[in-house]
């Protein structure tokens, strides 16, 4: 709950922009700021962590999105620590409901970069060399995330559901089970395990990245000692300030089955409060 309260989690949108189906989730307003029941958060973060980590147990990868500038890094620097697929740029269309046409784009970066390794651009005209770097760039920062993955991901983890509406239809439409930061302007409807809390703020969104993220590493570790492997997913957190996170991590597996979502320390240089509490 410290944790929560700390990186701002509990602050919502403003009154007038609320989403009546997010009722259940909101504890009291003030000065015009829904404030989110931390309770409920803490019950379902609880309840997302477990089932990331029965997916990626299962052998099976989760797809991180969020393409929002405040959730960016934290999308990126969570999926690499854990071994995870996303998304930070921008969705394309038909990433998961046409996914054959992005394979095949995601083949022609593979090959690109190949024949980049064996020094073969080198004896190509250099216009032509600038415009094929150019293009591995490009293809990179759209498909870099997801460069590993031949199949539907096990699961997608998604920050801002109205934003990135299109992520979650064709998630829905190709039964891709969904994890979700929700905020108080979104609807929870079409969402399968529903985290409320503050999207905005780059503190609550780092926090709820990391949990999913170490569920889904612990899951993905105990699948590889199930199979005799291991993992070269590092246990290490990419930032220095998630160190002290380590005796309050999510476990992979109590006795109960449950996890307990212990205090984070985050000193993260944002602001913890609610962009959206300032227009």
């Amino acid at each position: 709950m410290k944790a929560l309260l700390e990186a701002g989690v509990h602050f919502g949108h403003q009154t007038h922009r609320w989403n009546p189906q997010m009722r259940r989730f909101i504890f009291a307003q003030r000065n015009g700021i829904h404030i989110v029941d931390l309770q409920q958060t803490m019950g379902l973060l609880e309840q997302a962590c477990m089932f990331a980590n029965k997916v990626a147990a299962s052998g099976k990868r989760i797809l991180m999105v969020g393409t929002k500038k405040q959730a960016q890094d934290a999308v990126r620097d969570e999926a690499i620590r854990a071994g995870q697929y996303y998304i930070n740029q921008r969705w394309l269309g038909g990433t998961i409901t046409n996914f054959g046409t992005i394979e095949k784009r995601i083949d022609y970066l593979v090959r690109l970069e190949a024949q980049r390794d064996r020094g073969e651009f080198s004896r190509l005209p250099k216009k032509e060399a600038l415009k094929l770097e150019a293009s591995i760039e490009k293809l990179n920062r759209y498909l870099g995330g997801i460069k590993e993955m031949t199949e539907l991901p096990g699961a997608m983890f998604i920050v801002d559901v109205g934003r990135e509406d299109i992520a979650v239809a064709e998630a829905n439409k190709a039964g891709v089970p969904i994890i979700a930061l929700v905020d108080t302007d979104c609807s929870p409807t079409k969402i399968d395990w529903p985290i409320p809390g503050n999207d905005d703020a780059i503190r609550s969104v780092r926090l709820i990245c990391h949990y999913i993220a170490q569920a889904a590493m612990e899951g993905h570790n105990e699948w590889l000692a199930s199979r005799g492997g291991y993992s070269q997913v590092t246990d290490e957190p990419v930032h220095p300030e998630l160190e002290s996170t380590a005796d309050a991590e999510v476990p992979a597996s109590t006795e109960n089955n449950e996890y307990e979502i212990g205090e984070v320390e985050t000193s993260e240089e944002s602001d913890s409060t609610d962009s959206n509490s300032s227009e």
